[in-house]
């Protein structure tokens, strides 16, 4: 205990050296345990999103890219599914539900989504929990929109206000449909999930805002008006995707290959396991690579430790010899280094996770906001607990060289007990 209470004063007396080595550990730690809470955070944001959906079908492209646009609303589909072939698949025998999504409109950056009130019903996140209503109810008129929390945060949004949606998925369109303006029927309760950035309005509600256009674009001439709008047939004639679930888990590979080898048209069905799994095979690389650098950054930062020791040496060799006339033994003096270099670490350490949860608390709101990755406030996991007893360790075996190297000064300087 002398000798740690020892080690604390010579630090305290090269405080500034000390301070400016332990900075450089905190911030590779932080950085370490940063990009490791990142990484599990996002796992645990893409697999809470989905929960008891058995398959997702949509026409044929990627199994990753089926996924990302119509679970996460990332990317867009490369063709449409025709009603008819959905309405045939959702009459199966093994089918229980389904839900049908129709995307590629906006409103002020946020995904627009047609679907049906089953999805409020079926749709579940993060073992399988129920999407709830903060305020309102589902839509039952035609322009009523259901919009998610973090909709109605960010754009100070309240039940029964107006709002136009505006055709493309881009945060900027040129074009939008501010002759059928929808009402804010209701607001759901945060999930933490892509939910919270979606517009949610009925499918015949896009059909609506779509009439009298053509290929994306109005046909001139061709205005028709709410009540106009509302005396026409709204059945969809495509969607982009759509969601299943079955009776039972066994018909699940069956239905699966039917879908896949359906003859009317080309599709595509995943099990969104499967495919949340191909998209970490895909990020992997990347993965590994945000790793890497933070290993090398806190490899960085303990060989700068080493260096502050070594370069001290040559100035304490006085102090040493002092400790040796009062009676020390090398041994005092090897863990004597040996102690300031594990309480630089674990001081530094301790430091990096103080940085860790403080750029949590200010970074959190920011990421979800930006990229709408939830990365909830806590303590370290025992994981981080673990790579912090190991940056702890890689100190020690560090310092071990100075260590020795003082060791030997102290041998030598002490045979003379120069003072």
């Amino acid at each position: 205990m002398t000798i740690v209470k020892l080690a604390w004063a010579s630090l305290w007396n090269r405080r500034l050296t000390a301070f400016m080595t332990i900075l450089a550990i905190a911030l590779s730690v932080t950085m370490l345990l940063g990009v490791e809470k990142l990484r599990r955070d996002a796992r645990a944001n893409f697999a809470n999103t989905i929960s008891g959906t058995d398959l997702i079908v949509g026409a044929r492209s990627g199994s990753v890219q089926l996924l990302l646009y119509s679970i996460f609303r990332i990317g867009n589909a490369t063709a449409n599914i025709s009603w008819r072939s959905y309405e045939a698949i959702a009459a199966h025998k093994s089918v229980r539900w389904t839900v049908p999504i129709s995307l590629g409109d906006s409103h002020r950056g946020f995904r627009v989504m047609g679907t049906t009130v089953d999805y409020f019903e079926y749709y579940r996140y993060a073992s399988k929990r129920k999407l709830r209503f903060a305020a309102g109810q589902p839509f039952a008129d035609l322009f009523d929109a259901v919009i998610g929390a973090e909709v109605a945060a960010k754009l100070g949004y309240r039940v029964g206000q107006a709002i136009v949606l505006a055709h493309g998925t881009g945060d900027v369109s040129f074009v939008d449909h501010a002759d059928k303006p929808f009402k804010v029927a209701s607001i759901l309760a945060r999930t933490g999930t892509p939910v919270d950035r979606t517009v949610h309005v009925s499918l015949q509600g896009i059909e609506a805002i779509h009439a009298g256009w053509a290929a994306g674009v109005p046909l001139p001439g061709r205005t028709v008006s709410p009540e106009q709008v509302r005396q026409m047939d709204l059945q969809p004639k495509a969607i982009t995707a759509f969601l299943i679930g079955l009776e039972t888990k066994m018909a699940l590979f069956r239905l699966l290959r039917s879908i896949n080898e359906y003859r009317a048209e080309p599709l595509l069905a995943i099990i969104p396991g499967v495919a949340l799994q191909e998209l970490w095979d895909v990020m992997a690389v990347a993965e590994n690579a945000l790793q890497m650098v933070s290993v090398t950054v806190v490899v960085t930062g303990l060989l700068g430790m080493l260096t502050v020791i070594l370069a001290s040496l040559e100035a304490r060799r006085r102090e040493m010899a002092v400790l040796r006339s009062v009676g020390a033994r090398p041994a005092a003096i090897f863990f004597l280094f040996m102690s300031e270099a594990g309480l630089l670490a674990l001081v530094g350490g301790g430091f990096g996770v103080v940085l860790l949860v403080t750029a949590g608390w200010v970074a959190a709101p920011i990421v979800e906001s930006q990229f709408g990755l939830h990365v909830p406030l806590a303590l370290p996991a025992a994981t981080d607990w673990m790579v912090l007893a190991a940056v702890v360790l890689a100190a020690l075996l560090a310092g071990m060289l100075p260590a020795l190297r003082a060791y030997r000064l102290s041998l030598a300087d002490g045979l003379t007990l120069r003072i």
